[in-house]
């Protein structure tokens, strides 16, 4: 069997500690020098396993003062698919930031099955806890669904989507979902209080009108932070007499 490389090793000896709660969040690791000397390997290997921790989310480096055992962020589920879930943010608070009209470009035409330059409404919120940004949702409908009447999302603002394009004659009666890990834009973490580049969790959603796609959204929100809880509702088996 295969030696484990040694910054492998000591990276388990500090993890472990951390994990069962003997170095709680704030705790100042040792330096790469004092670890190289009481691990008995080279400061290479010590500074090798502190990134390691670091890319785990396990220890945050300070410039200046070293590594630091990090605190562990809540976390917030986010109900999906469910029709009881509501606005499916949990104990998030929603804050409308925006609705405008512009028009539609790749990918998102693809999604919306339209062409380049047709115009749609884009809607911007964000999720809170306690004033502080956890999520964005961007939503985009095709204008020519609602134009003319009182059911826009300028006109009908505090209406769900649902709720609102099936009064407009498109009652949604499908959704899918495609859930990834991206880099935030720089767009994005603005809104999000947040830094460009760091990962994602993104949740691509349409819905549909029979084929027709009447609405898609994405929901973006901190990996560390999100968690999707999913609820689907299994058909009972027959029992046989």
């Amino acid at each position: 069997m295969p030696r484990q490389p040694q910054y492998l090793w000591l990276a388990e000896q500090l993890r472990e500690p951390i994990l069962n709660g003997e170095m709680t969040p704030g705790t100042r690791l040792p330096s790469r020098t004092r670890l190289a000397r009481a691990y008995r390997v080279s400061e290479q290997i010590s500074r090798t396993a502190l990134r390691l921790l670091v890319t785990e989310g396990l220890v945050e480096a300070r410039p200046g003062s070293g590594y630091f055992v990090r605190a562990f962020p809540e976390v917030f589920r986010l109900s999906r698919t469910d029709a009881t879930s509501g606005s499916g943010l949990g104990r998030l608070v929603r804050e409308r930031v925006s609705t405008e009209q512009e028009r539609c470009t790749a990918p998102l035409s693809s999604r919306l099955r339209l062409r380049d330059g047709d115009p749609v409404y884009r809607t911007t919120s964000r999720g809170l806890s306690s004033d502080e940004p956890v999520t964005l949702h961007r939503s985009w409908e095709p204008a020519v669904l609602t134009a003319g009447t009182l059911r826009t999302p300028f006109d009908a603002a505090d209406t769900g989507p649902l709720e609102r394009l099936g009064a407009a004659g498109f009652p949604v009666d499908r959704v899918v979902e495609e859930v990834g890990v991206r880099a935030l834009r720089d767009s994005e973490a603005a809104l999000l209080d947040s830094a460009p580049g760091v990962p994602v969790l993104v949740v691509e959603r349409t819905h549909y009108c029979g084929d027709r796609p009447v609405e898609t959204s994405d929901l973006i929100g901190s990996a560390d932070q999100c968690r999707l809880l999913y609820k689907l509702s299994l058909a009972r088996p027959r029992v046989r007499r």
